[in-house]
């Protein structure tokens, strides 16, 4: 009885350092998605002819809303990484949330930036996953 109580405890013990390492790898991931998305949103600010623009489209805006978009994006993704990181409840939910619009603004700006967006969107899908897959088991 002693060792099927023992196995369940390092069975437990596992699951929940890899759930912990895939969440502080997460908020790692949205830190970093958030620096270059800060980046992004300067370089966005600082020089219109930075991105090249092609044809029009649905989700058309200014390339400088475009800049002020990612710089607060950028902004709060790293607050919310860095909520993730040091074990704060309201950086996973809030992390998913982030990911989910950094997403979505990644997927409307791809005219501009195309190979760039679809790279900073997988980051935030797996960050949306890694987020959702702790806040599932508790």
């Amino acid at each position: 009885m002693g060792s099927t109580s023992s196995h369940r405890v390092d069975e437990v013990s596992t699951r929940h350092l890899v759930t912990r390492s895939t969440t502080a790898f997460a908020g790692v991931m949205l830190m970093t998605v958030a620096v270059f998305t800060i980046i992004e949103g300067i370089a966005a600010l600082a020089k219109d002819s930075v991105y090249v623009t092609g044809a029009n489209y649905t989700f058309e805006l200014d390339l400088t809303t475009w800049g002020w978009v990612h710089l607060v994006m950028g902004i709060v993704g790293l607050a919310t990484g860095l909520g993730i990181v040091t074990g704060q409840a309201w950086g996973m939910l809030g992390g998913i949330v982030i990911a989910s619009i950094g997403a979505i603004t990644n997927f409307a700006f791809m005219p501009y930036f195309p190979f760039w967006s679809l790279a900073v969107l997988g980051f935030n899908v797996f960050v949306i996953w890694a987020l959702a897959t702790e806040v599932t088991r508790g």
